[in-house]
């Protein structure tokens, strides 16, 4: 017979699943630096690099330092290989100190040697343990492809091999931040990494809180495994407005995602006590209507106490056309917009 006290021990033990963010390279550690300034509680970081100098002016505590022995330090000039054969040496540390977490977000601009080289090695090697691996890939503008073939090279190693592998994947194409063209450099990098917050503190707020219906961490898991190729979105709208909610949510990303006839959808609706049935049936009938009736859609609610105007949806999105990413690489920016009043 269970026990009060053993379910609370249970509970406990079960309730938060161990999350770490991880910057590969110099993109991916800037970002890390910046969602810690946003702050995402619970959540450990780390920064891997193969540049001391980098790795030493990181805000983030937990440091490692690949390829001293060939590289001293000073980074990878972009050779991909070079810093394959520094993970190999330092792959049993690398996952001795990831495996602990259950989710660990990977992030990684691609075009350099280190973060795309360790995008994939990393995803590979954490899919062997009981860790889901969340790579998180900023493409670069398109002008560095037009103007540098090694780069471009990298990029489309790096995408063929996390398509290859399926499995949910978060894809940011610094060419949409041109609707940014009139900030100053730093803030728009700024704009994408507060997005990108909003899409991991979603993620992590859905598995980790109870919920009237829970979409909890072995649910993420069963659904990944049929659902191919997969993001993560996020949104938020007024209630009166369920189907401007998936608009904006399947719209306004940093990435245009191209679901195949066999799509799939988990959908989580986070709203106040006036958060009606009738609101969460418009908005899954809205995601069938834009993703073409997927094969597969599942959905989760958690109704707070107090009513509220706005409604929040995180939903992840599987059985993406395999081009998404290496698509976005040719894509032209749209016209400048202004940025959003905050």
């Amino acid at each position: 017979m269970t026990t009060g006290t053993d379910v609370e021990e249970w509970a406990a033990l079960a309730a938060t699943p161990s999350v770490a963010v991880v910057g590969l390279g110099g993109a991916g550690c800037e970002a890390v630096q910046d969602l810690l300034t946003l702050g995402i509680p619970g959540v450990q970081a780390f920064a891997v690099n193969t540049d001391a100098k980098q790795l030493l002016s990181s805000g983030v505590e937990r440091r490692i330092l690949l390829g001293q022995r060939e590289l001293r330090g000073r980074g990878s000039a972009g050779d991909r290989q070079v810093v394959l054969r520094a993970a190999e040496d330092a792959r049993e540390e690398l996952v001795r100190r990831l495996r602990p977490f259950e989710i660990v977000f990977l992030l990684a601009g691609l075009g350099g040697g280190t973060g795309s080289a360790l995008l994939p090695f990393l995803s590979r090697h954490l899919r062997g343990t009981q860790t889901l691996p969340v790579p998180v890939v900023f493409l670069p503008f398109c002008v560095e492809l037009e103007t540098n073939v090694g780069r471009r090279e990298n990029v489309e190693a790096t995408i063929d091999e996390l398509e290859e592998m399926g499995g949910l994947v978060v894809a940011l194409a610094n060419e949409k931040l041109r609707r940014f063209s009139t900030l100053p450099i730093h803030r728009v990098f700024q704009v994408r990494n507060a997005y990108l917050h909003s899409m991991v503190s979603s993620l992590v707020d859905m598995i980790e809180n109870p919920s009237q219906i829970s979409v909890d961490l072995s649910t993420l898991k069963s659904h990944l495994r049929s659902s191919g190729l997969s993001t993560l979105i996020v949104g938020e709208y007024h209630i009166s407005e369920p189907e401007r909610l998936v608009h904006q949510a399947l719209s306004e990303t940093l990435l245009d995602y191209h679901p195949s006839p066999k799509g799939a959808a988990l959908i989580h609706l986070d709203g106040g006590s006036n958060l009606t049935l009738q609101t969460l049936d418009r908005v899954l009938a809205a995601f069938r209507q834009r993703l073409g009736d997927p094969q597969q859609l599942a959905f989760g609610t958690r109704v707070r106490p107090d009513p509220c105007e706005v409604v929040r949806l995180t939903a992840v999105i599987g059985g993406l056309r395999s081009r998404t990413m290496r698509d976005a690489l040719t894509s032209r920016p749209r016209p400048t917009v202004p940025m959003p009043a905050r």
